[in-house]
């Protein structure tokens, strides 16, 4: 049975909107072996109707660049699931649309993977699989910046609390951590 599991890189304030604009000063070899190591499980990738818009304009060409890019050889390659009641059809290569009664269909998808299904990207859909209990694990790259503006993480949700399992320090001062769905106390 496969597991879901989240990724965001964050700040210390919770933003996890546009990260591009302050987290690549953060990123380092530790932080690539990182995420390479998280893809060599995932062996499929769910995400939300934006995500999907944003990257199904831009990953697939990257695929016809002199430069090599692992991640982009592997996002557009890996089976893809999108959230989302309004998409008809995807068209991104190895696309699946999943809508309806969502959270009957990522069980089913779970339980037919063999491996780690990532996802990233949308604050929404990780807050929508933790209330619905289809969340496994959640990592956050905790960045040493405050951005005072953004989408956070989490806004205004239900109490879920989670148990660290794994800890990371890298050099740029950037903490990984994760965390699993725990018991209520």
């Amino acid at each position: 049975m496969g597991r879901i599991v989240a990724s965001f890189f964050i700040s210390l304030d919770g933003v996890v909107e546009s990260p591009d604009k302050w987290h690549f000063p953060y990123f380092n070899d530790e932080m690539g072996a990182g995420i390479g190591k998280a893809m060599e499980t995932t062996t499929a990738f769910l995400m939300g109707r934006k995500l999907y818009d944003e990257w199904a304009a831009y990953w697939p060409a990257q695929s016809e660049s002199a430069e090599p890019d692992p991640f982009g050889d592997f996002i557009n390659n890996v089976p893809k699931y999108v959230v989302s009641n309004s998409l008809q059809q995807a068209s991104w290569h190895n696309t699946t649309v999943v809508s309806g009664d969502v959270a009957a269909r990522l069980a089913q998808i779970k339980e037919r993977s063999e491996g780690d299904i990532g996802m990233c990207g949308s604050a929404t859909v990780v807050r929508w699989l933790l209330a619905h209990g289809l969340l496994d694990e959640l990592n956050l790259m905790v960045h040493p910046i405050v951005v005072g503006h953004g989408q956070r993480l989490f806004e205004d949700e239900a109490t879920h609390p989670l148990e660290l399992v794994r800890h990371d320090v890298f050099k740029t001062g950037v903490l990984h951590l994760s965390y699993v769905p725990a018991e209520e106390k």
